[in-house]
């Protein structure tokens, strides 16, 4: 039977034959667990907590095209609270459900405004579903977003 430990045992840097680097914490079944960073031959470039292979917990996933995700993962998506920014500085601060924008929250345009009327609310994807103030929501998105950039490695 395989076992099914969390517990941390190694810290080590491995190239997979695809090109993809992972430098970090490892488990005691060979799967990378604990805090890392993981550099994808596209140029994705993730740091953060690993949980039995994928992305789990709180990271920062910067994206080729300048966007990035700073917050909470969950079996390698994002999910739960953090903010998305585009490369052109415009912003999702909220709520997030199987990668991708699915719950309360605010977007900020570049230019520091929220829109005309307030782009602030429930959103499913790209769409405000409906017009709401979620301060709370946003507070915690500000939090994880912050947990999630004080992670070293």
């Amino acid at each position: 039977m395989a076992s099914t430990s969390s517990q941390v045992i190694a810290r080590h840097k491995f190239t997979y034959p695809i090109g993809d680097i992972y430098d970090g914490e490892w488990n005691d079944v060979g799967k990378k667990h604990g805090v890392g960073s993981l550099t994808l031959v596209d140029g994705t470039k993730y740091m953060g907590q690993f949980q039995n292979g994928v992305c789990h917990g709180h990271g920062v996933a910067n994206f080729p095209d300048g966007s990035k995700f700073e917050g909470e993962f969950e079996n390698g998506k994002y999910s739960g609270f953090g903010t998305f920014t585009r490369g052109d500085g415009m912003r999702f601060e909220g709520r997030f459900q199987n990668g991708r924008v699915d719950g309360q929250g605010l977007i900020t345009f570049p230019d520091g405004t929220h829109g005309r009327p307030r782009q602030e609310g429930y959103f499913m994807g790209t769409e405000l579903v409906e017009r709401q103030r979620v301060t709370d929501s946003v507070t915690k998105a500000q939090q994880a977003t912050k947990i999630a950039r004080s992670i070293k490695f």
